[in-house]
């Protein structure tokens, strides 16, 4: 049987310090991350360049995250971090210094893209997985409201402060502010504990090796016909809306007729839509079978973004407001799934666990990216918001009707 883990009366205030330091190593990223996309979307006005970004970033998490799982659940998730921030804010200076240079080509930004996104794998389900011990459980949908609430608000800033600061900063300047961010989120982490999972020990008296952990997270995850549902639909979704989002800067640029200003805006009523959404879920809770909240969640974030792919030319208003439909349902139906997992997954694996499902939800969209540049570049960029809009919504009503899905929450491994 597995130990509930006992959380401290206090747990708001070291779970908070790390998690403020987490707020501004996001800020950092997204600012570059805007500036970065940009960039590629004046230099090159490709469809296929954005749309392989995009997929360049996701590889390591298809592929690699697996094995990461198993590793996190092995080693000390604070180390974990620390390295793993350490490791992105080193990658990041020298794009910062090949940009500074004058140096930087297309095939540099995407290697130092695809080496952040490996130190971002091995952080992010360390996060999540370490959040369940540090949080009561019965504060962990809320975390998941505040937590998405924080994307919101960090939409609503990063993106206008990304267009400002390419008018008034050389790229290289607008990189390094990732690494400084970074060494931010790493401070907390030096001087507060985090608990670590109880490992498991084989009759002999040694622990089980990797390949046996990496087995057992496999074994986790596919006798649990819920989850297994939502992971198929999740790649589904994914390998049509994930090109859908990444295409968003040429969508602004080739169809509004905007510029990376209106491009902050589109963003930034996102953002807002995210808080409204998280604000919504972390005061709500959600209904008290969270599922049903979740596949709600999902049906409203596919008609905000089929509704953002029928708008003509002269509807940027409108556009904007169908993102923000988006941006509410968004952290509806993933507050909702992750508490749901974060409740139900024993905390010893849920670094395989988390990590298996990422990458398993997200191995169908390096394909849809590899289709959706080209088939965009031909044929226009609206084709990808719609058929992506329809789907997510089609996916939503058909969770309804499946019978492991609704009652995913009954499984307690």
């Amino acid at each position: 049987m597995e130990s509930t883990p006992q959380h401290p009366k206090n747990w708001k205030n070291p779970f908070f310090t790390i998690w403020t330091g987490q707020a501004f190593s996001l800020l950092g990223s997204q600012i570059v991350q805007f500036a970065i996309i940009w960039y590629l979307t004046e230099k090159t006005g490709s469809a296929t360049v954005l749309a392989t970004t995009s997929m360049i970033a996701l590889l390591p998490g298809v592929f690699l995250s697996p094995f990461i799982g198993p590793l996190i659940d092995r080693w000390n998730r604070r180390r974990i971090m620390i390295l793993a921030d350490s490791f992105i804010a080193l990658a990041t200076l020298v794009l910062a210094a090949l940009f500074a240079l004058g140096l930087v080509d297309l095939w540099h930004i995407y290697a130092i893209l695809f080496i952040r996104s490996i130190g971002e794998n091995f952080h992010r389900p360390s996060m999540t997985a370490s959040t369940s011990l540090m949080v009561p459980k019965e504060h962990l949908t809320r975390i998941q409201g505040v937590n998405q609430t924080l994307n919101g608000g960090l939409n609503i800033v990063a993106a206008p402060l990304g267009a400002l600061l390419l008018e008034i900063l050389p790229m290289g300047g607008i990189v390094s502010i990732d690494v400084f961010t970074a060494l931010i989120a790493v401070v907390p982490l030096l001087f507060i504990a985090i608990p670590q999972p109880q490992k498991e020990l084989a009759e002999s008296g040694d622990g089980p090796t990797f390949f046996q952990d990496l087995r057992a997270g496999f074994r986790y995850v596919l006798s649990w016909p819920g989850l297994l549902w939502i992971l198929i639909m999740a790649a589904m979704i994914n390998f049509f809306l994930s090109p859908a989002m990444s295409l968003l800067p040429l969508l602004v640029k080739e169809h509004f007729g905007g510029g990376a200003l209106q491009l902050g805006w589109i963003n930034s009523l996102f953002g807002v839509g995210v808080i409204v959404g998280g604000l919504i879920l972390g005061i709500w809770g959600g209904f008290k079978r969270h599922i049903i909240t979740a596949m709600l969640g999902v049906i409203g974030i596919g008609l905000g973004t089929f509704i953002l792919g029928i708008l003509p030319a002269n509807a940027f208003t409108l556009a904007m407001l169908a993102f923000a439909i988006t941006g509410i349902s968004m952290p509806i139906a993933n507050g909702s799934l992750g508490g749901i997992l974060q409740a139900a997954v024993e905390p010893k694996m849920q670094g395989r666990v988390f990590s298996l499902t990422g990458s398993l939800a997200t191995a169908m969209m390096p394909i849809g990216l590899m289709l959706a540049g080209p088939l965009s570049d031909a044929f226009g960029i609206q084709l990808w918001f719609m058929l992506g809009g329809l789907l997510t919504v089609i996916m939503g009503l058909v969770g309804f009707t499946i019978p492991a899905v609704m009652n995913i929450e009954e499984r307690q491994n």
